[in-house]
């Protein structure tokens, strides 16, 4: 869930205009009549890494309640009822009317907290608007140009507080944990997907043999895993032994090259499709045949959808040397998969089922890392001590300077830092502050994503 902003003001003061910009797209008609906005419209809004609900309202007007423009107002009252928060929109080049005041009267006694924004403040014209605005009693008003896109670091900075608060207490809700594990198992053909399948439902659900490519389309099972080894933690926690899975079996993946067949491209496009539906991915290697390249092509792509992904090395039961296998193949993925350490690197039987708990362990414990949220005070507090154990360079003399750090959303884990010549950053200091995320915030293993942005230039391509 996102919190929900209503956008508020009387006719014509741009409120449409600022939905679009914090859309990044034109929803909503645009036009120098006033009145054009009719129904509330919402859409998802991204305003430097915050994420959350945008909703567009008619501009509020005194009217009887039964006129249409009464309706409208009814509209925008109920909207602002259900929101987290209110933008209060007024023209900065018009000043205050008499129709704004009486919108400040009716949101002063409304519940729902309000920020001021004072829209077209681009140029000196808007400047005895902006101080007239004080008089409003709603504290700093936001100087803002929704056509120019003036302003937006500081309506952030105003909106971050509430954003950061709805989502932290939903958060702290209780979490549903008997919302079914989407787990997809994948790898190169003849691997062992439909066998590890076959043993975890104890029936021969889907069909085996030592022919490659008998499965085609990835099926999904429904399946209870009954957790015999719960710990004391999570038994206080409350974490039920019976956990509901959705098991989701693909079509072996081949080198792009030797697919050949309309049919098995359709199954691999397939197979795809399901790593994009999934939570956790199990990419099952043979443990006869070691790491291939094409292993790694598979892991690099279910890192790069942001999965949590899980290393199965199955046919256990007939490997040769164990123990220098599995070092090997935990250096090869290390090396291979440089933008993410730690993946769970698990040994099975699919025909035995020996390493299945351990494997379901793993595929619940990552889900769970992937789907949590960094306070915001332990996250500032890293970002204090990295910046200082480790300050950003100055090239050419010149400091770059990172200024604060959010978290702007989970699953996977997204951190949004905010700083001035972000452009200059090496590569290698972005590296260090995402492996201390890792490292020191507990998300090691799984894909985390580190966006570094200038307030100047909010809408600039994300990474």
């Amino acid at each position: 869930m996102l919190p929900n902003i209503a956008i508020i003001g009387r006719p014509n003061v741009g409120k449409s205009t600022i939905f679009n910009r914090l859309v990044g797209k034109k929803l909503a008609l645009v036009d120098d009549r006033p009145g054009v906005t009719r129904d509330r419209r919402e859409g998802a809004a991204n305003l430097l890494g915050l994420e959350f609900n945008v909703i567009d309202t008619a501009g509020y007007e005194d009217e009887d309640a039964k006129s249409l423009p009464g309706r409208m107002r009814k509209q925008t009252e109920q909207a602002v009822h259900g929101a987290e928060l209110a933008i209060f929109v007024i023209d900065g080049r018009a000043g205050l009317t008499p129709l704004d005041e009486e919108i400040a009267r009716w949101l002063r006694s409304a519940k729902t907290p309000v920020i001021l924004l004072v829209n077209k403040a681009e140029g000196r014209e808007a400047e005895s608007g902006i101080l007239e605005s004080y008089a409003l009693g709603f504290g700093d008003p936001i100087p803002f140009s929704a056509e120019h896109g003036d302003g937006v670091a500081d309506l952030f900075q105003a909106i971050k507080p509430y954003v950061e608060g709805f989502m932290a207490a939903a958060q702290d809700e209780p979490k549903d944990e008997t919302a079914p594990l989407k787990l997809a198992i994948v790898g190169r053909p003849n691997a062992g997907k439909s066998t590890l399948i076959n043993k975890m439902l104890g029936e021969d659900r889907v069909i085996t043999g030592p022919e490659a490519g008998i499965t085609r389309d990835s099926i999904a099972v429904d399946w209870v895993w009954h957790d015999d080894a719960l710990t004391e933690e999570e038994l206080l926690d409350g974490v039920e032994p019976d956990r509901k899975v959705q098991l989701i079996d693909t079509a072996g993946m081949r080198k792009k090259a030797k697919v050949e067949d309309k049919l098995e491209k359709l199954s691999v496009a397939d197979a795809r499709h399901s790593i994009d539906f999934a939570e956790v991915v199990v990419l099952m290697l043979d443990a006869t045949k070691g790491l291939e390249a094409q292993d790694l092509r598979i892991a690099d792509r279910v890192v790069q959808e942001g999965r949590c992904l899980i290393i199965a090395i199955n046919k256990w039961d007939v490997a040769e040397g164990p123990s220098k296998l599995f070092n090997g193949i935990r250096t090869a993925l290390d090396d291979g998969l440089a933008q993410i350490r730690d993946v769970p690197l698990i040994a099975i039987s699919a025909f035995t089922g020996n390493g299945i708990d351990q494997l379901m362990k793993a595929a619940f414990n990552v889900r769970r890392i992937w789907s949590s949220r960094v306070s915001t005070g332990k996250l500032n507090r890293w970002f204090e001590d990295a910046m200082e154990e480790n300050p950003p360079p100055a090239p050419g003399g010149k400091r770059i300077k990172l200024r604060y750090i959010t978290q702007a959303k989970t699953r996977p884990p997204s951190f949004v830092i905010f700083g001035t010549r972000v452009d200059a950053l090496p590569e290698s200091y972005r590296r260090y502050l995402l492996n201390g995320i890792r490292r020191e915030l507990g998300f090691g293993g799984i894909p985390v994503r580190l966006i570094i942005r200038s307030p100047k230039n909010p809408y600039h391509d994300k990474e």
